[in-house]
């Protein structure tokens, strides 16, 4: 459409030129705040012209970048580039007044309120009368500029930066082979989202796409995969939960903070009542069916050794299995096993550090492995595999919820059914014990004089 009379045009000189202020509705997808162009000529008529064109193409390009960033969610290279320009302009402009730059919830969040009235006295007292503040410096003091989009990046490549730089803490005390089974279990949700919706852009992710990827679980939920199994709630509340975590620690890493979560509030009800447990063996049960001279004998010693320590310690297969020579005293006037965290291995929790005398049957197996078990040191999954063929082929599993983990149930339970202080109990569990703790727990003949209350009779035979 040509305009009318002389809009935009100027002289210089002798020749004709164009200037325009960029149209406020389209500030959000063009860096620049005003638009010149020579137009090479001395003609008014010929000047219109050129302007018109000028004028029609702008709008066309600009139109088409709204369009492009309404349909990719609003981030495309332009307004990334767009976000980045004004936020450095903003951040220039707030420290020529003495501040610090801070977005709109950041000084809602993080400012005393008088920081915040001294920017608007400084706002007042540049720009006295009638007129606002010119709207770049409101900005500039008051947080109007958001932080800029990140660099546009793959959901799988995410990934790969969350593990290697974003959440590098959260491994630096596992083991190799923990470190190996945290990374699988996020990989594995990851896998999920990327098979079910795209490998997208993380900028692309929108509240859609997060609808669609639970939509997917509720079907597998309902009628299961193609394979026939159908997963419960709680494990599609985890591998949703994965997106959500690896969505909101991408962005903060990026410093854009202030990103609503697409994956937020999305999980299913679960039902307690259908949950898995692990229960534990009865005790009476126990002793007949276990503790038979010879029962394991066709299992390797040390598969067969943490076997028998674990009946009388409570302790979970991994304190055992990983074991260091230190941790094993038995030259003192009460054997027991130290469970403490390593450098280079994560246990369970603070409380896990804790001193287990050894009785009975357990100390037989402890006695037998002073070193430990360097067999299985880090390789918890495969002594879990080993252990329970051991007590499938042997009919020792009363249902499909029983696994190797019941032996420590049993032990709390026959602890409780013997009486033992409450606070012993949490002591040698390696519980949080939520009453205020008065000493040490007790000593280690105390423990040991309790825990032979409920000791299994062993006649010294060959473990």
């Amino acid at each position: 459409m040509a305009k009318a009379g002389n809009k935009f045009l100027y002289l210089r000189g002798e020749f004709w030129n164009y200037k325009r202020n960029v149209p406020l509705k389209f500030e959000h997808i063009e860096t620049r705040r005003r638009i010149r162009a020579a137009l090479n000529t001395r003609s008014l008529d010929v000047a219109r012209l050129r302007r018109d064109a000028l004028v029609e193409a702008e709008d066309s390009y600009w139109t088409a970048l709204t369009i492009e960033a309404e349909t990719h969610g609003g981030i495309t290279d332009t307004t990334r580039r767009v976000q980045e320009h004004q936020y450095k302009a903003a951040s220039k402009r707030a420290l020529s007044f003495g501040f610090i730059y801070k977005t709109a919830r950041q000084l809602t969040n993080e400012v005393p309120v008088e920081n915040l009235m001294d920017r608007v006295d400084m706002l007042s007292a540049q720009y006295k009368g009638n007129q606002p503040p010119p709207k770049m410096e409101t900005a500039a003091l008051l947080g109007g500029v958001s932080k800029p989009c990140p660099e546009a990046m793959s959901v799988s490549r995410a990934f790969q930066l969350y593990v290697d730089n974003i959440a590098f803490d959260a491994q630096l005390k596992k083991s190799p082979a923990q470190r190996k089974s945290w990374e699988k279990a996020k990989r594995t949700s990851i896998n999920y989202f990327i098979s079910a919706i795209s490998d997208m852009d993380m900028g692309d992710i929108s509240r859609e796409q997060a609808l669609q990827y639970r939509n997917w679980w509720a079907d597998r939920i309902k009628v299961g995969d193609e394979d026939g199994n159908r997963p419960t709630p709680y494990t599609a509340n985890r591998h949703v939960g994965n997106m959500r975590t690896l969505f909101r620690s991408f962005f903060e890493y990026q410093g854009d903070e202030d990103r609503p979560n697409p994956f937020r509030k999305l999980s299913f009800k679960e039902d307690r009542k259908t949950k898995k447990k692990r229960p534990p063996f009865e005790t009476v049960w126990f002793e007949k069916q276990f503790l038979i001279p010879g029962l394991f004998a066709n299992v390797n010693s040390q598969a067969r050794h943490i076997l028998y320590a674990l009946i009388e310690t409570g302790a979970r297969p991994s304190e055992i299995c990983n074991l260091r020579p230190e941790n094993i005293r038995l030259n003192v006037d009460v054997p027991y096993l130290a469970i403490r965290e390593k450098e280079n291995r994560e246990i369970k929790a603070d409380a896990s550090d804790r001193d287990i005398p050894l009785v009975g049957v357990s100390l037989a197996a402890m006695k037998a492995n002073q070193n430990g078990f360097p067999r299985y040191f880090d390789k918890e999954t495969s002594l879990s595999a080993i252990l329970m063929k051991a007590l499938r082929s042997r009919d020792l599993l009363p249902t499909e919820n029983h696994k190797v983990y019941s032996i420590r149930h049993s032990f709390e339970k026959r602890m409780l059914e013997g009486g033992l202080d409450y606070g012993l109990r949490c002591k040698l569990m390696g519980h949080k014990n939520d009453r205020p703790e008065y000493g040490d727990g007790g000593s280690l003949d105390y423990r040991r004089s309790e825990m032979l209350k409920i000791a299994f009779p062993y006649d010294d035979w060959e473990v």
